[in-house]
């Protein structure tokens, strides 16, 4: 997981131009390309039709990489992360299940009596991050479009 300080959006960088969300989606891709690699995952292919971009807050990507497994990525204005696809069924829950494993690890590392503030920043960031994750999992109105 990557740690990424990112501040809220202001009102004005909510409304992005196709333009800017091609290239925030192209370097959604790069990160979680790199993340992959850095873990030693080499990406063979994403698969478009599970993927999900939610500019310019998030973005889940499915990979399939040349180990033969399937991932699924999480990049944007959150820490990089990724899990193997059978963690979730779509992209949706795989929200979820970032959600869920971000706010254990927060409570992981405050629990560990982390007294270095960066660790107490990352963990807050996590639970922060979680929280958001969380609502657009359940906002409804974003997932209409998906199959059920």
């Amino acid at each position: 997981m990557e740690q990424q300080e990112k501040k809220p959006l202001t009102a004005k960088e909510q409304v992005i131009t196709d333009e800017q969300r091609m290239q925030w989606q192209r370097e959604c891709f790069q990160a979680a390309q790199k993340h992959l690699a850095e873990k030693g995952i080499m990406p063979k292919s994403v698969v478009d039709k599970d993927s999900r971009f939610l500019a310019p807050l998030c973005a889940i990507w499915k990979f399939k990489a040349q180990n033969g497994k399937t991932y699924w990525v999480v990049t944007g204005r959150l820490p990089t992360d990724h899990a193997e696809v059978s963690a979730a069924t779509d992209a949706r829950d795989a929200m979820r299940y970032f959600s869920l494993q971000w706010q254990l690890k927060a409570d992981q590392i405050m629990s560990t009596g982390a007294r270095d503030k960066t660790q107490v920043d990352f963990a807050n960031l996590l639970i922060n991050r979680a929280h958001g994750l969380y609502e657009m999992y359940e906002n409804d109105p974003l997932w209409e479009n998906e199959a059920k």
